[in-house]
């Protein structure tokens, strides 16, 4: 299963006063995290919301294989994802997830 393609999937949740900030950064963080060994491209979207007070973003980060993913969580993550906690402390909120192709 290591050589199956993956996707790192983050849904964030902005606070609709800082959005337009944030995904200013956000835009610039992709950048960052496609320059690391193993990702291969990446989609951001808007997400729509049921409430006025937050703004919805998703990015889908493609991965060569686990092993990349692997190594993006173990060496570098921590350090990427503080830098969006140290610039917006706790107005977002963010949930991540693995997808896994079922196609070769």
């Amino acid at each position: 299963m290591n050589d199956t393609a993956i996707e790192y999937e983050v849904t964030l949740e902005v606070d609709d006063g800082i959005a337009d900030d944030f995904l200013a950064w956000l835009r610039g963080h992709v950048a960052e995290m496609l320059a690391l060994s193993g990702f291969t491209s990446a989609t951001l979207l808007s997400l729509d919301m049921e409430s006025a007070d937050h703004r919805g973003f998703c990015v889908r980060y493609h991965l060569h294989d686990r092993d990349a993913l692997d190594a993006y969580l173990h060496d570098h993550a921590p350090r990427m994802r503080e830098d969006g906690l140290r610039r917006f402390g706790d107005a977002f909120r963010a949930s991540r997830r693995i997808l896994v192709s079922l196609e070769d």
